[in-house]
């Protein structure tokens, strides 16, 4: 045999090998393709759509079943003291009891006995003889000091037409960054258009954090490099906003020490140049942990005196059981408690609301 003719056989063998190992391949095809499908195949079925990350969240508004549930550390520890002054008629140890009571929620000393001081003037002029009454009264003369304006201005005062922005200040870990993006995500379920301004150059987490929070609301974010100048940071953010037409500029800022006189300057610093043309200074917002207590107090002050404090951001107010200091922010400083922190959702920053703060601090109802 020659070799061309054991090459032919070869060649056959081997292609009759490749078609015969092939005919399983071509019946189970033309099976898929003229009937159903086995009864084993699983159906996919599509997973319900997920809310998508730049949806924005809607605000809850303040109620006193919140603010109830808010202030049940602080409501404990009054409560048993207010039970008792409540089984007896007033005498000297009423009045003591209600002064322990006030001071183990943190009213502190000058509003607690400035406010007793008022009471026992009420108590005579009213001739009341329960202390029960007593209670109420005092409930009442606390709504009545809590009298404020609350507003969150949208515009600058006397500087109509310039591009509005919020300063948030406060020492470290107090919750500046999360509350940005709490109020950022509510304004923008508003309908208003929100730049954010990475003004912590210090922190990289911070800006991390602000960039998640403004990717879910929709806002847009102005940042600059690690320890960048946190002035030209926000000058870039507030001309920006200006050139888009947008509704406000929330700033962001680094935490520092009340007692760092050279950081104190540099937040006024950052201020001065955030209340340049084309932006204005709307509101300064100090941010203030509930569970501090008397040093939020002392925060409070500093922070005043450098960057003028229009109104305070409480956080934590849920985990507190030191929910008097709002009474002794606004009795000593007059600044109103603007917003407050009842929970670590995204909607449970609410706006502050005196009566049922007091409702739900004393667990009295309003009348």
């Amino acid at each position: 045999m020659s070799t061309t003719t054991v090459l032919i056989v070869v060649a056959i063998f081997v292609v009759a090998t490749v078609l015969l190992g092939a005919l399983p391949f071509v019946h189970r095809a033309r099976q898929r393709r003229s009937g159903p499908a086995p009864p084993h195949t699983p159906v996919a079925v599509s997973p319900p759509p997920a809310q998508r990350a730049d949806e924005p969240v809607a605000a809850k508004a303040p109620s006193p079943a919140t603010f109830a549930s808010g202030l049940a550390s602080s409501r404990r520890t009054l409560r048993d003291r207010l039970a008792s002054i409540s089984r007896r008629r007033p005498d000297e140890t009423t009045w003591e009891g209600l002064e322990e009571a006030l001071l183990g929620a943190d009213v502190g000393v000058t509003t607690t006995m400035a406010t007793l001081e008022r009471l026992r003037t009420t108590a005579a002029d009213q001739g009341i003889v329960d202390a029960g009454e007593l209670v109420h009264a005092l409930a009442e003369g606390m709504r009545t000091a809590l009298d404020a304006d609350r507003s969150l201005r949208a515009i600058a005062p006397e500087r109509e037409g310039a591009t509005p922005v919020w300063l948030f200040v406060g020492v470290n870990g107090v919750g500046k960054t999360t509350t940005i993006g709490k109020v950022g995500a509510r304004l923008s379920a508003q309908g208003q258009s929100v730049v954010m301004a990475a003004g912590d150059t210090f922190r990289a987490a911070a800006t991390d954090q602000l960039q998640t929070w403004a990717d879910r609301c929709g806002a847009e974010l102005i940042s600059g490099s690690s320890g960048a100048d946190p002035s030209s940071v926000v000058h870039d953010a507030v001309s920006a906003a200006a050139a888009r037409g947008a509704d406000v500029v929330l700033a962001d800022t680094a935490g520092r020490l009340q007692n760092r006189k050279n950081l104190m300057d540099e937040l006024a610093k950052v201020r001065r140049v955030a209340d340049r043309e084309p932006g204005a200074v709307a509101e300064t917002l100090l941010v203030i942990d509930a569970t501090t207590g008397q040093n939020g107090l002392s925060q409070a002050r500093a922070f005043a005196e450098a960057t003028d404090v229009t109104g305070v951001v409480l956080t934590k107010l849920d985990g507190s059981a030191k929910g008097g200091i709002v009474f002794a922010i606004e009795s000593e400083l007059g600044l109103p408690v603007k917003l407050v922190g009842l929970g670590e959702g995204p909607d449970d920053l609410v706006d502050f609301d005196p009566d049922s703060y007091v409702e739900a601090l004393l667990g009295v109802d309003a009348d």
